[in-house]
């Protein structure tokens, strides 16, 4: 579904004025900047550089960031043309022109004009054509969430197995950990992903085919990794008493859910159960559709509605606040100043929470599938660097990996702390030395330390920034999410990408489907040196 809308005029970052700007500023001001001055200088720093955004508190300061240098790349947003883009977004344009799909999974929390639930207020910001695919949306949500209860409510259903990848596995897989204290008690919730027997086997051997329900999520019921996992689970229910006859009192039809476009595949394999979505959801967009029927499951309706809330909730801040108090813009923008301009290579995403444990996996998908990419818009190669390398774990496993390299390697690495004002209910006491690892790992990395030692010395001046959340409810993780969603927009717009396409995942996928066969045949005709040696060697020894 798309609106018509006409797709504004973009201009790459390079091609602006502000551009030259800012490297002219970096050089002068930028390559040399001092936090420990910038605070000495400023004492009003802190309340300069902090946001507040629905549910999310971000403290911005200790970021090597002048204003100048914020004043510059602001008028880069507006020169590339970044609001025009953000709302051909959001009036349903097809803006990923290589796929002439439109990217809307903010419609999929866009609460419905007579909906009543706390905090999901009517917007005006759907109109027209947009407004049919609305009413199917909730539909559709609503349809999924009295399955999920049905679900819920069957104590004879013990375990939920999720069998997704990517995008059909990642988000739900996340959002389920970091929602556990809310999760149905009665109900385990398990994850699989890789086409690696070994996962499959795992979660097999806890399971009685009785209790169990399996959720099969690929949007087209062809995903190879997907389908080979559901395959075998398929063959283990039988194998253990269950039935393909849909009649049968342990019917496959009974144990087996489809999240999945393909109604007419799902009913071969035996499914009868299904729930479809749209094709301008993107997979790692995808946990607010039916995809995120486990997260439903896991936490119930009214969690999962206020899930969409407080991501519509940040959907209308990106949508509508000014750029300067614009979080996602603002993170956005200092990812190109880091990435472009200090020539910073990763950023490291560190929560101090173990509910969000899974969700620099979830980040590196979103930022790296998205704009992981070497050409722009038109198809024309880039002379600058696009996405970072996002990777982290959470606080405090960190401090004792790879903090070392953090405080005294020779690469700057940019810090994400995500923290919670408030912690679980599991013992509470805990949670102020939580905290105080994660202010302090902030506050040394911007210090540093001088010794005449040098195994001792810190250099300091290392920046990080500071996400707050009150706690980490459906809401605030929610909108934690759609947060980091727009963020990844900005870069991907100002750099003059299509942040929505992913064509680097299609070539493996093709060379796999020719040498699995190769591998029982023995055939290396045509193959590089390289992988003949390899395919000789993996081959069974006669």
């Amino acid at each position: 579904m798309s609106s018509g809308h006409v797709l504004p005029t973009r201009t790459r970052c390079d091609r602006t004025p502000a551009w030259a700007q800012l490297q002219a500023h970096f050089e002068g001001a930028g390559r040399g900047f001092d936090l420990r001055g910038a605070f000495a200088a400023e004492p009003e720093r802190f309340e300069r550089l902090s946001l507040q955004a629905p549910h999310v508190f971000a403290d911005l300061s200790k970021n090597l960031i002048d204003a100048p240098a914020e004043a510059l790349l602001l008028q880069l947003a507006r020169e590339t043309g970044l609001e025009a883009y953000r709302d051909a977004m959001f009036a349903g344009a097809a803006i990923n022109h290589t796929e002439q799909r439109a990217v809307m999974h903010w419609l999929l929390r866009n609460p419905a004009p007579a909906l009543d639930v706390p905090g999901h207020a009517a917007t005006k910001n759907v109109a027209g054509a947009l407004a049919e695919g609305l009413q199917d949306v909730h539909a559709t949500l609503d349809a999924m969430l009295q399955l999920a209860e049905r679900v819920r409510a069957d104590d004879a259903i013990t375990d939920v197995v999720n069998i997704g990848i990517g995008g059909s596995d990642l988000g739900p897989s996340m959002a389920v950990k970091a929602l556990e204290e809310l999760c149905h008690p009665g109900k385990r919730m398990h994850f699989v992903s890789n086409v690696d027997g070994m996962e499959l086997g795992r979660v097999l051997r806890q399971l009685k085919p009785e209790s169990t329900l399996f959720l099969v999520a690929s949007k087209t019921f062809t995903t190879a990794e997907t389908m080979s996992n559901a395959h075998a689970a398929r063959d283990w229910f039988i194998a253990h008493g269950g039935s393909d006859d849909r009649a049968a009192p342990l019917s496959l039809s009974r144990h087996f859910y489809a999240l999945t476009t393909n109604v007419e595949a799902a009913a071969k394999f035996g499914i009868d159960t299904t729930l479809g979505f749209w094709d301008w959801v993107g997979g790692r967009y995808s946990l607010w559709s039916a995809i995120g029927l486990p997260i439903a499951i896991a936490i119930g309706a009214e969690h999962f509605r206020a899930l969409l809330a407080g991501a519509h909730a940040m959907d209308e801040h990106f949508r509508t606040a000014p750029l300067e108090r614009n979080l996602p813009v603002r993170l956005g923008l200092l990812d190109v100043w880091y990435r472009n301009f200090h020539g910073f290579t990763s950023r490291s995403v560190a929560p101090y929470s173990h509910g969000l444990r899974r969700l620099p996996a979830y980040l590196q998908q979103l930022e790296m599938e998205s704009n992981g990419k070497g050409v722009d818009a038109q198809g024309q190669r880039l002379p600058f660097a696009t996405s970072p390398v996002v990777w982290g774990e959470p606080g405090t496993n960190g401090q004792h990996a790879f903090f070392q390299m953090i405080h005294q390697g020779t690469d700057v690495i940019p810090v994400e702390f995500i923290a919670l004002r408030q912690g679980g209910a599991d013992l509470p006491a805990q949670h102020p030395r939580l905290l105080a690892n994660a202010l302090a790992q902030a506050r040394a990395l911007m210090l540093g330390k001088d010794s005449e030692d040098g195994h001792r010395h810190f250099t300091g001046n290392r920046p990080s920034t500071f996400l707050l959340l009150d706690r980490l409810e459906p809401a605030a993780l929610g909108a934690l999410i759609a947060l980091y969603e727009h963020r990844v927009f900005v870069t991907g717009a100002i750099w003059g990408i299509n942040s929505f396409d992913q064509w680097g995942v299609e070539l493996g996928k093709v060379l796999a489907k020719d040498l699995e066969p190769r591998l029982a045949s023995g055939d290396v005709q045509g193959l590089d040196a390289s992988t003949a040696g390899l395919m000789r060697r993996l081959m069974p020894q006669g």
